[in-house]
């Protein structure tokens, strides 16, 4: 028995022993030896405490269920052990990992029913659960009856606030509370600065993002990997393809290592300008490091070799991915009909694209849409049009793709009439696809009809 080794070493068995047993093995999700140890405890004479049954609430609730950890709530009465605002706080993180905010509600009456008050944290897990429920508001009314109550807001408080703010897009209030708080003296630590840049990021607000991550220079704390792959990812997103690279170069200097999402992020942006050299040397170190591949980081691996043309290479990394246990996802897929149509198999593309309905992919637009652009570059028009007409689901892309391919095989009139037609019912057209029809009617010598193309483009920008 565990806890007889455990006499031996120590001379003599306490509850506080029991419980660092207990600690060990629910941090470690080995619940059922937990379990054991708690009744060779009892046979000993050794009775666990709050502290014991809190700790596996916690475990159970992380591990198994909110249900699970519920149970322990029931064990703990019939032993004669009360609970504490600990044991709730427990259950709510549990609710809340779930989203499940009738029980968190449930839990918080429950307490005060019992004569627990809660405390910072019990609310804290509450605004985590609105927020991912996407309340905001009523996450909001929370933090106001806590600062209007006798309960401190911690640093964690703030920090929910912040990210819960930013992930419901509401990026200007969440910035506007970080002033408010440093105006009442409240010091961010990095946490809080890396929420905050995430946030502006996500919002595509590359530029304040950067004044913040000056503002954290200033402040004394060292930016960290995450910090810097959050700005890099966002440069590449907004094509500030120097900036991102110049950042990534700081990185290096600094000797920061990447995780799997690091090296994902410049990889494919190496690829999304053409530096497949770049692109395939960061995916050799990337092995090297021993990084935990995941599905996305498969993907992009796929995305690379179709880029390069190595269609073969392709697949074989696909075989690898379905032995380590993932299963491909519809941009798996689509990577991989993409570079079939690049390469010019499109008989190979439409059979892969046959397998994805076979194996019950619903929304196959993106694939689609690969097809119908390779058949129009290609100066297939004819089989692009009966493709882009068989399909059931249509976006942007698809009718910006078919008019500038339309364009480009002289069909103006038809072209012309596609982007009447998306105009009238409100489909956004590229500029570049909506500039191919004008120039192309001009150069025809049909400038009357240029002219209206572009009245109905102005009106159409209006009305929309």
């Amino acid at each position: 028995m565990v806890i007889v080794l455990v006499m031996i070493m120590f001379g003599k068995l306490s509850t506080r022993l029991l419980n660092i047993c207990i600690c060990t093995f629910c941090k470690a999700n080995r619940l059922e030896r937990a379990e054991a140890i708690i009744i060779d405890g009892i046979r000993l004479g050794v009775l666990p405490d709050v502290v014991t049954y809190n700790m596996l609430i916690d475990a159970y609730c992380q591990f198994v269920s909110f249900d699970a950890g519920y149970t322990i709530l029931n064990r703990m009465r019939e032993a004669g052990i009360s609970p504490d605002v600990v044991t709730y706080n427990s259950l709510i993180a549990g609710a809340t990992r779930n989203s499940l905010l009738s029980c968190s509600l449930d839990l918080l009456d429950e307490m005060l029913e019992m004569g627990i008050p809660p405390d910072v944290w019990s609310y804290n897990s509450l605004m985590h659960c609105l927020f991912q429920l996407g309340k905001p508001d009523e996450a909001n009314r929370v933090f106001q009856d806590m600062i209007c109550g006798d309960l401190t807001p911690c640093t964690a408080t703030f920090n929910i606030m912040l990210n819960g703010l930013c992930k419901n897009r509401y990026t200007d209030n969440a910035l506007r509370m970080f002033r408010g708080l440093q105006k009442h003296g409240f010091v961010p630590e990095l946490v809080t600065y890396n929420i905050l840049i995430k946030g502006l990021c996500k919002a595509g607000r590359l530029r304040t993002a950067w004044w913040i991550l000056k503002e954290l220079g200033d402040s004394g704390h060292a930016p960290n990997a995450i910090t810097y792959t959050t700005i890099m990812k966002c440069c590449f997103r907004n094509r500030k393809y120097k900036l991102g690279l110049e950042i990534l170069s700081a990185m290096k200097r600094k000797g920061y290592t990447f995780d799997g999402f690091g090296y994902c992020t410049v990889i494919a942006a190496f690829v999304k300008i053409g530096r497949l050299k770049e692109a395939t040397d960061y995916m050799e170190q990337m092995v090297t490091d021993g990084v935990q591949l995941d599905i996305v980081s498969y993907n992009t691996l796929i995305n690379l070799y179709c880029k390069e043309g190595k269609l073969e290479a392709a697949y074989l990394l696909l075989d690898e991915m379905e032995k380590q246990g993932f299963e491909c996802d519809k941009y798996t897929h689509t990577i991989l009909i993409d570079g079939l149509c690049k390469a010019g198999n499109i008989k190979g593309a439409r059979l892969h694209l046959e397998y994805m309905n076979k194996i019950g992919f619903d929304s196959n637009l993106e694939a689609y849409n690969c097809i119908v652009d390779r058949l129009g570059k290609d100066g297939k028009i004819d089989h692009a049009i009966n493709v882009f007409e068989s399909m059931e689901v249509k976006d942007s892309f698809t009718y910006s793709s078919m008019v500038h391919n339309l364009c480009k095989a002289k069909r103006l009139p038809s072209a012309s009439k596609l982007l009447l037609s998306c105009l009238k019912s409100g489909v956004r057209i590229l500029k570049s696809a909506q500039k191919a029809v004008v120039d192309g009617l001009r150069h025809s010598g049909c400038r009357r009809e240029a002219k209206k193309i572009q009245s109905k483009i102005r009106m159409a920008k209006i009305s929309h």
